[in-house]
């Protein structure tokens, strides 16, 4: 296997990561798109600029056909967390699951440039250069998307933007490192 499938293989998780919070829920809309970004960069290999990111470029495809293929479907799939019934009839949920709950309420409340600029900074790491050409905006576009996403998160879970995020009590941390990760420089 050439240098390109490895790296490409390699980035599959990270893909499927990126188009299930692209699909919002919706696992086998997401697995088609990363089918779909690995088939279309396999063919357009001689596109890519050795040396250049790979990562960036296949999440840019990822963005492109997800982009692509919304417009047609109008698809929001609902999340299956949110099924009341099971709420009320099973066991009390521990803090930390509420507050889980309650995040991805609100994240799927935010604009979708909002989502997807604070995914690829938070949960791959990306820097804010790298953002701004997946997306195709500017570095400052991205940074303000960033902060605006994690001060609608603020105000949804913490009640307002006064409060910080540090007053949580006995969540385990996992949505306050949305709220406070910075990508890598």
């Amino acid at each position: 296997m050439d240098a390109f499938r490895e790296e490409l293989t390699r980035t599959i998780p990270s893909l499927r990561a990126f188009a299930r919070s692209l699909a919002m829920g919706d696992e086998a809309f997401a697995d088609d798109l990363v089918q779909d970004t690995c088939v279309n960069a396999l063919r357009a290999q001689d596109q890519f600029t050795p040396g250049t990111n790979l990562k960036a470029w296949l999440f840019t495809i990822l963005r492109n056909r997800f982009r692509s293929l919304a417009k047609r479907r109008k698809v929001r799939a609902e999340d299956p967390d949110d099924d009341l019934d099971r709420m009320v009839t099973g066991p009390a949920p521990q803090h930390g699951r509420l507050e889980m709950i309650a995040f991805h309420r609100a994240f799927d409340e935010l604009r979708a440039e909002y989502r997807e600029a604070l995914v690829l900074a938070v949960v791959h790491g990306l820097n804010y250069e790298d953002i701004a050409e997946i997306c195709g905006c500017r570095v400052g576009t991205v940074k303000s998307r960033v902060s605006r996403a994690r001060d609608r998160l603020r105000e949804a879970l913490y009640d307002g933007p006064e409060r910080e995020a540090t007053e949580v009590a006995d969540g385990d941390g996992a949505v306050d490192a949305w709220l406070t990760a910075e990508p890598p420089r």
